[in-house]
């Protein structure tokens, strides 16, 4: 079944003298999704982008992590694996080439997942390799993507109920 996702780009770098030179524009954008709030962007900061604001590549990351997070935690509850708490900190390795032309090269996905006392541990750490037969960002990327899951146990009273703030790593 297809289904269409939609977004705006809006360029924000206009000084007053739009293109007219290299040096005369910031490479500045908002990503406007209807009814979602608005992403202040730039570009990388190796090129002169705000360090402060996302550019591509971050949110390209990010939105790998956060796929494999989401059927990560689907294929748990799946299997009766209870997770409590969820943060990854992955990283991407880039390589530019002499006339500025980029890609990513590989990335590591490195979650570290809390679970409750007696999960298994094998079972819990196998999900990660099905995850990229099915998480659409995975499934699109033409660079090797790599897992280095780390788990800790639980306290038992870590099970959160609705409402409750997400607990610390």
């Amino acid at each position: 079944m297809e289904h269409d996702y939609t977004s705006q780009v809006v360029w924000t770098g206009n000084r007053g003298e739009g293109t007219s030179s290299y040096r005369s524009y910031d490479r500045t954008w908002d990503i406007a999704v209807p009814g979602k709030a608005v992403v202040p962007c730039s570009n990388d900061p190796l090129l002169g982008g705000d360090p402060g604001k996302m550019n591509p590549e971050d949110l390209l990351l990010s939105a790998l992590s956060a796929c494999h997070m989401l059927w990560y935690l689907h294929f748990a509850s799946d299997a009766g694996i209870v997770v409590t708490a969820y943060e990854d900190t992955p990283v991407a390795t880039g390589d530019v080439a002499a006339g500025g032309a980029g890609r990513f090269v590989s990335a590591t996905l490195r979650p570290r997942i809390k679970v409750l006392p007696g999960t298994d541990m094998e079972k819990a750490a196998a999900l990660h390799e099905r995850i990229h037969d099915v998480c659409f960002i995975a499934r699109s990327v033409n660079f090797p993507v790599r897992y280095d899951p780390a788990f800790e146990i639980a306290d038992q009273s870590a099970r959160r109920q609705p409402g409750d703030a997400a607990p610390e790593l």
